[in-house]
């Protein structure tokens, strides 16, 4: 029904999916789990087409979500973790609007709200506007909406959060029952919801697929057994024979007990000794316990054996991941995943850097060279000026009584010599 392969996500440098592969068959209830930020909503959207990878493939009941988005949005419905609806609508009208969006007719409409009212518990808030409604009772209207068009896929982001206890085992009773007809994928961060209603776990962490199987077999993955062992703090089996066990001997004898690997102090009252064993994955340390408990006359008030809980199971495989992300520091805006193009990028960097430095040097020695030049020719100026004052002087003193064309010449040499010495500032400016 659902087939996901290599399906990778990128912003950026943030790889947010990292090749996810998985399959769900038909009839399936399949709980995908990961702490925040492991990619859970991403790989949800892209398979109810309101995300694109960056690559992988990934089918819907035989629809490619990529080449045929219309037709697996027929396929699935979706409840988001937070549904936006019309708050000024009544449940009622927000329904009904979504069968015409979805074609709905009003004669079809009326036959599947029968069921979605009895499934969902909605007969007593239809007539009530959304924005009045209780967070729970809006999760409801939402899974109706993902009802409505009788869809054979559910996929379910978070349907119980924000639920109060009794909310949240209504709607974990709801998909159940939703579950014996329909292909399911629940997504939560609550472990014994899906225990409860899941018979299959995908866990996912850092954008990876880190376990994926029945419920026991991912639990199995933990490779130990817990035994949970309770003693009388202040009765012994031998009246007056020994003393109440302290703490610290209880500790003691039972760390030293042979196949025991760990040892964990577990809450209770002042009346008894609670704690936690753990045991290889095929051991069975009752029987050692409880002759342990009549060899030191301890009365045993209770002892359990169980194999350990999808949450450890789930702490093991992702608590690694996220201590490295607390740790890592972020990435640089300019820091690249490909190495080749970082390095690349950096020799053209420094290639123009280079070449921004010999222009530099190049416009600082024509600067200079203009400013000599010019000061040269200023010079030059100056002394053609003085010649020229000097020539005109000296042929005014000695040609007094020449005709008026000398004179006219003259006064033209008066002329230019004025005009050379307003000249003169000028080059000196320039």
């Amino acid at each position: 029904m659902i087939e996901a392969k290599g399906l990778s996500k990128r912003y950026g440098a943030f790889r947010a999916l990292d090749r996810v592969s998985f399959e769900v068959r038909k009839g399936e209830v399949v709980g995908f789990l990961g702490p925040n930020g492991a990619g859970k909503s991403t790989t949800m959207r892209i398979l109810t087409c309101y995300l694109s990878a960056s690559g992988g493939a990934a089918k819907v009941h035989g629809y490619d979500v990529f080449d045929e988005p219309l037709a697996v949005r027929e396929k699935i419905g979706y409840l988001p973790q937070r549904a936006n609806m019309y708050g000024d609508m009544s449940a009622w009208e927000y329904l009904e609007f979504v069968a015409e969006v979805r074609g709905i007719d009003g004669l079809q409409f009326k036959k599947r709200m029968r069921n979605i009212v009895e499934i969902c518990g909605l007969g007593t808030v239809l007539g009530k506007d959304i924005a009045t409604l209780s967070h729970g009772y809006r999760q409801r209207v939402g899974l109706g909406q993902a009802l409505l068009h009788d869809p054979p896929i559910l996929i379910l982001d978070e349907p119980t959060s924000d639920l109060d206890p009794n909310e949240k085992a209504e709607v974990i009773g709801y998909i159940k029952e939703i579950g014996k007809d329909r292909t399911v994928i629940l997504s939560t961060h609550n472990l014994a919801e899906v225990e409860e209603a899941c018979a299959r776990a995908i866990i996912i962490s850092r954008g990876r697929v880190v376990a994926d199987g029945p419920i026991d077999e991912v639990r199995a993955r933990g490779g130990r057994v817990r035994y949970q062992v309770v003693i009388d703090e202040k009765n012994t089996l031998k009246n007056g024979g020994t003393q109440p066990p302290k703490w610290e001997e209880v500790q003691a004898t039972f760390e030293a007990l042979d196949g025991v690997l760990s040892f964990k102090e577990l809450p209770t009252d002042d009346r008894a000794h609670a704690f936690a064993l753990l045991g290889a994955k095929n051991s069975d340390l009752r029987g050692a316990i409880f002759k342990l408990c009549v060899e030191k006359g301890w009365m045993l008030l209770e002892m359990r054996r169980e194999i350990q809980k999808l949450e450890d199971v789930f702490k093991s495989l992702t608590k690694g991941d996220e201590l490295a992300d607390r740790l890592r520091k972020p990435a640089k805006p300019e820091e690249a995943d490909d190495e080749e193009e970082h390095d690349s990028d950096g020799e053209e960097d420094e290639e123009a850097d280079e070449a921004d430095e010999d222009d530099e040097e190049e416009e600082e020695e024509e600067e200079e060279s203009g400013s000599g030049s010019g000061s040269k020719q200023d010079d030059s100026d100056e002394d053609e000026s003085d010649e020229e004052e000097d020539e005109a002087s000296g042929s005014g003193s000695k040609e007094d009584d020449s005709d008026e064309d000398d004179s006219d010449e003259e006064e033209e040499s008066d002329d230019e010599s004025d005009d050379e010495d307003e000249e003169e500032p000028k080059d000196k400016k320039r």
